[in-house]
């Protein structure tokens, strides 16, 4: 089970379950024992290496339990930017998953085509169709993000144009810009900049001040940045001298 982890960067407790021929019982107190004694950690559905330092890359599921609540309220404050009949990309990520279901929660929204490479986005999305159409990207399967990147994810963008992408990351720095740890999620994203009129940024607090590897663009290219109220004050002063729509929103 540990060698799996190692390799795979997470893994699920059915997968480990039905590799072994364990119960998923079995599995889950062999993952309690491995956790307490041999560098994993234990996320919702599964386990993945605890790894230490500034560019460890959280897994999907363990981004689903961090300022989980905060990620709700910056999520219904971006979704209400979109009105029926708009295209909108939306990103991969546990923020722009929120982005996801709130749009399908407002049963007013109709004629919404989204554009997605999240796979577990696209399955949120499928609620509610057919009052939305849903389009994913294709390409290279991620398993950390379950997000499809290159090759071929891009080429999606060369022949769609939405009105509004929501765009999510690892670092919101007034002279950094918006970047990511994933140069390929990094590339993917800025493709998703390109292929849209506006472009907004979700992000907990944690982002504020972080730089990282994969430069997205500039601050002032995206309309708005929707920030958790738990962002650095030292950090979202700079913010705002850069950019005037910075919005905070409060859990």
């Amino acid at each position: 089970m540990l060698s799996l982890i190692g390799e795979r960067g997470f893994v699920r407790v059915g997968e480990l379950s039905e590799t072994f021929g364990v119960s998923d019982v079995t599995v889950r107190g062999d993952l309690t024992v491995l956790e307490g004694t041999q560098g994993i950690r234990r996320v919702h559905g599964g386990a993945m290496p605890r790894v230490t330092g500034a560019t460890h890359e959280l897994s999907f599921e363990e981004a689903l339990e961090s300022s989980a609540e905060e990620k709700w309220a910056i999520a219904r404050a971006a979704a209400a930017l979109v009105e029926p009949g708009m295209s909108v990309i939306v990103d991969v990520g546990s923020t722009c998953l929120a982005v996801a279901r709130e749009l399908v929660r407002r049963d007013e929204l109709h004629d919404v085509t989204v554009i997605t490479n999240g796979l577990t986005t696209a399955f949120e999305l499928e609620n509610a169709i057919p009052r939305f159409q849903v389009l994913v990207t294709g390409g290279t399967l991620r398993p950390l993000q379950h997000s499809l990147v290159a090759p071929l994810a891009a080429a999606m963008f060369t022949h769609v144009h939405a009105d509004l992408a929501f765009i999510g990351c690892n670092g919101v720095d007034a002279r950094a810009g918006i970047t990511n740890i994933n140069l390929p999620e990094a590339e993917l994203k800025r493709e998703m900049v390109l292929a849209s009129t506006r472009a907004v940024v979700v992000a907990d607090g944690s982002k504020a001040g972080q730089v990282h590897l994969g430069r997205i663009g500039d601050l002032l290219e995206f309309e708005t940045v929707f920030l958790g109220a738990s962002a650095d004050t030292a950090a979202l002063r700079e913010l705002r001298r850069t950019h005037d729509r910075v919005v905070t929103v409060d859990a």
